[in-house]
């Protein structure tokens, strides 16, 4: 039988998580072939799913890829025309999937979508990893609608809508198999973490569109894998958003580097100010290996399309602290 669509979930260790979600994802999803990618696990995730769900297909990659390169390997077995990258940590809802399938088949412009993504344990508020999709400032720092830094607003209906957005959360991801290909799938320097801005990011670029979509909304618990105040997650979002805005930023990438520098700077003296001196180090290790790799960095600035205009908001850095915009709508 031939699947509109194939639900995708990157497993690394992670028996409980899928004990947990994945019968929510069988449920709901009737129409969708459903894999599992497992990143060379040494609990028994395996051979849960080949005794408990055997009709759950079982990709197996030899070693911990990460995210980025996991998917890229595995998503070459998988021929479903749309795919839907999710996390193990994610509780999906009745009917999820029919508003995303009707908004590729009515937008054909559409390459990429996410749905609302509201928090497993405050399910009246949204989630932190992407909430009602992203946005980044001029300087590369992202932001959602629902969430700006640590501050996540509750749901109060304030985003029901269907609406281009600039990056879609890797949590839950639904992409055209053909774009991800056109893309070269993930960039897999970037290992995980916003890899999937940069995959928004060069879409857009070659003249495709990322939207959100309320119609679907699914609950994710964030974190299950590395909290957000781990320090190895400090040094890949500060470290990948660098390579970012040297690939795909419109005009002269020197001059927001050197105030991006600039603004990591602060955020290292923040750092240090709360005594977190191991994300300060994270921050230092970050700039050390961008420096490392500016050259090959540059090379795929030279080889990549830069057409859109990346920003709405000059710095979010600025609106947040400095100005005390806390919300979305009052930026």
């Amino acid at each position: 039988m031939n699947h509109p669509i194939a639900i995708v979930i990157l497993n690394w260790n992670g028996k409980n998580l899928l004990e947990k979600f994945i019968p929510t994802v069988i449920l709901h999803s009737k129409n969708a072939a459903i894999y599992v990618v497992d990143n060379a696990s040494e609990d028994s995730s395996v051979e849960f799913l080949k005794k408990t769900y055997p009709e759950v297909k079982i990709i197996q990659n030899k070693e911990n890829h990460g995210f980025a390169k996991g998917y890229n390997e595995a998503l070459k077995q998988v021929d479903e025309e749309i795919l839907c990258l999710l996390n193990s940590d994610v509780e999906v809802t009745p009917n999820w999937l029919e508003p995303v399938l009707e908004l590729f088949e009515t937008k054909p412009e559409v390459a990429i979508i996410q749905p609302k993504l509201l928090d497993y344990k405050e399910k009246d508020h949204f989630e932190y990893a992407g909430a009602a999709g992203g946005f980044i400032d001029r300087y590369g720092f992202p932001y959602c609608r629902g969430r700006i830094f640590d501050t996540v607003e509750p749901d109060l209906g304030q985003y029901n809508d269907t609406t281009p957005i600039f990056w879609a959360s890797g949590a839950c991801l639904f992409i055209r198999k053909k774009v991800f290909e056109e893309l070269k799938g993930f960039d897999e320097s970037f290992f995980a973490h916003m890899e999937e801005i940069d995959l928004c990011w060069r879409c857009q670029n070659l003249g495709h569109q990322v939207y959100y979509t309320s119609n679907s909304h699914v609950f994710h618990v964030g974190g299950a894998t590395l909290h957000k105040s781990n320090p190895r997650k400090t040094y890949l979002n500060f470290r990948n958003s660098l390579y970012m805005l040297v690939k795909n930023s419109k005009g002269n990438c020197f001059t927001l580097l050197f105030t991006r520098l600039f603004l990591d700077g602060l955020a290292g003296l923040r750092f240090l100010f709360q005594l977190k001196v191991k994300d300060l180090f994270a921050v230092l290790h970050s700039h050390v290996d961008f420096y490392l790799n500016l050259p090959s960095l540059l090379k795929q600035r030279k080889e990549n399309q830069k057409n859109v205009t990346h920003y709405r908001v000059k710095s979010i850095v600025w609106a947040y602290f400095i100005l005390k915009k806390h919300k979305y709508n009052r930026l």
